[in-house]
């Protein structure tokens, strides 16, 4: 069963050729006092780390960006992007998809780049899940 995450912390440095994004577990009320979250980083490029900075503050642009473009195209086919979900990691990988509802009530799950996945769920506002052996693997130092 896929763990909901939150997006806790974006590391930019400007002079590196790769940034880190770090998923943070969402605990329940009830959990927070009794369980450490658990967390994994995932390094993603500069450009990647610059468009989920700029939805986390909602900076405006003059033109669509290529995430703006992605939301603007589910939005306007009727659909709606219900969640992602980092879904697996293979050989240092991560791998995401977007969950999207048709306009005919079917779900799409579409491949993506988790730092797509993760800078459309940002702007959009839908949650950011982490599949249970994805999570396990990176708490086992498999990354």
């Amino acid at each position: 069963m896929p763990v909901q995450m939150e997006l806790s912390r974006i590391l930019i440095r400007e002079l590196n050729d790769y940034q880190l994004i770090e998923l943070r577990e969402v605990l329940e009320d009830e959990q927070a006092e009794a369980v450490e979250p658990r967390w994994f980083p995932i390094v993603i490029g500069l450009p990647e780390s610059q468009a989920i900075e700029r939805r986390l503050k909602h900076l405006p642009v003059q033109r669509p960006q290529t995430h703006d473009l992605l939301a603007n195209l589910v939005t306007e086919l009727g659909a709606t992007l219900e969640s992602i979900c980092i879904n697996d990691l293979n050989e240092h990988t991560f791998f995401a998809t977007l969950d999207i509802r048709t306009a005919n009530d079917e779900p799409l799950h579409v491949d993506a780049r988790p730092s797509d996945a993760i800078a459309l769920a940002i702007g959009m506002n839908v949650p950011i899940f982490v599949a249970e052996h994805v999570l396990d693997a990176t708490l086992n130092e498999e990354i």
